[in-house]
């Protein structure tokens, strides 16, 4: 299979609000803290570029097809009516529409800076600037073998509010299949020979919208380098999600915080995902991916 596609490329110049992940001395990520981006991509933090200890990259951002689509991001498309992921707006019985209805999410302060872990505060505010969310994010990135490394990230979510949030996906408004929102990769253009592999099956059919205790892409780019994505979650809370994955029109994996049932979030409740994302050179199959899932569960 050949995914192929335009990027506007952000890797050749590092955005000034950017800092440089390390693992075992070597550049792995780059974590875009402000992003100055517009409003109709729901402006927000995010990675990329990311790599492989070999150096091949694994994420795009910004792609003609979907300018919303940020490397590593947290992004929710409807909270409290309010689109946190970019692009158009999935309408009940009308489809996607162009609405001016974008929030973005702010940073605060930094609670952690180092080389290789990361943690913040940040504000999900809405057009007007009114805290929807506020937020306590935290990356971290470990070497796992000579092959590969791990990359967490965090969310804790609060409702910023004094009234209920009501949290939704395109499914919960009659989109099949698209129950994305919440930690969200989006894979790298022009990738090649692209396999998803979980424990229940393969393939973007079998994977999406299942819960299961790992899932892995692995792809090809134009040189030859192959390399494997794996992501499994860190909790028990964060397994009961479902996965949201796409390898046709785009190559993209999401953990999603709700399917087709909206989630409400009272006023001044709190919910918080882990996810733990392996970043590995070469095109594993199922027993060396299960093998890198193990290795990297927590204990």
């Amino acid at each position: 299979m050949e995914h192929s596609g335009t990027t506007r490329s952000m890797v050749a110049d590092r955005p000034p609000d950017a800092v440089r992940l390390q693992v075992d001395g070597r550049e792995v990520a780059s974590y875009v803290w402000r992003s100055q981006l517009p409003a109709s991509t729901a402006p927000r933090p995010f990675l990329h570029p990311v790599r492989t200890l070999a150096g091949c990259l694994v994420t795009d951002a910004r792609p003609h097809s979907h300018t919303h689509q940020l490397g590593i991001s947290i992004a929710a498309p409807d909270i409290g009516g309010r689109n946190f992921w970019g692009g158009r707006t999935f309408v009940a019985g009308h489809g996607p529409a162009w609405l001016d209805d974008h929030g973005a999410q702010r940073h605060r302060r930094w609670l952690r800076h180092t080389d290789s872990a990361l943690a913040h505060t940040l504000q999900w505010v809405d057009a007007d600037g009114a805290a929807l969310l506020r937020e306590r994010r935290s990356i971290d990135c470990a070497p796992l073998n000579g092959t590969a490394w791990i990359l967490g990230v965090e969310t804790r979510l609060t409702n910023a509010t004094d009234r209920p949030l009501t949290i939704r996906s395109p499914a919960a408004l009659g989109r099949v299949g698209a129950g994305y929102g919440g930690f969200f990769w989006r894979g790298p253009a022009a990738t090649e020979q692209v396999r998803v592999l979980s424990p229940g099956g393969s393939g973007e059919r079998a994977v999406n919208g299942t819960t299961a205790p790992w899932v892995a892409v692995s792809g090809r780019n134009r040189d030859g380098r192959e390399w494997t994505m794996l992501f499994l979650a860190a909790d028990a809370t964060t397994a009961a999600d479902r996965w949201f994955v796409r390898a046709r029109d785009y190559l993209g994996v999401g953990s999603s915080l709700t399917w087709d049932r909206p989630l409400v979030l009272e006023a001044g409740a709190r919910i918080t995902r882990h996810i733990l994302a392996v970043v590995a050179d070469g095109n594993l199959g199922e027993d060396a991916a299960a093998a890198l899932a193990d290795a990297a569960r927590p204990a």
